[in-house]
């Protein structure tokens, strides 16, 4: 039934965070038209918490090694928080070239199966 997600992140300097993704995440891309870049993502996951309202998003990247990604993004003059433990992860968030901020974590919580089968 769904084949994919997609999410937008809006910045002011659009063309500075697609050269982000492009340039120092490596994420395959395509060229959508009028260099409008489409990013092909590694596998995701998608999770619901209780909120007082509806409507709020949040984007995060994982990784295997949250040290390791900060010191090899940091070299790339890309600012990151200092990592925090929080529980469910090894957590930070970096600064996109066009301001803007994401979430950059080291899981410790399970991980949903990566396969398209319902769990059993």
């Amino acid at each position: 039934m769904i084949s994919g997600a997609h999410m937008v992140i809006y910045s002011t300097d659009a063309e500075a965070d697609r050269a982000f993704f492009r340039d120092v995440l490596n994420f395959p891309w395509v060229d959508a038209g009028q260099g409008w870049l489409i990013f092909a993502l590694p596998p995701a996951e998608i999770a619901v918490h209780p909120a007082e309202a509806n409507g709020k998003h949040e984007v995060y990247l994982m990784c295997d090694d949250v040290a390791a990604t900060v010191q090899a993004l940091e070299k790339q003059n890309i600012q990151c928080d200092p990592v925090a433990n929080v529980g469910w992860g090894l957590l930070t968030r970096l600064t996109l070239p066009g301001g803007g901020r994401l979430g950059l974590y080291q899981p410790r919580h399970a991980l949903a199966p990566r396969t398209s089968a319902p769990p059993a």
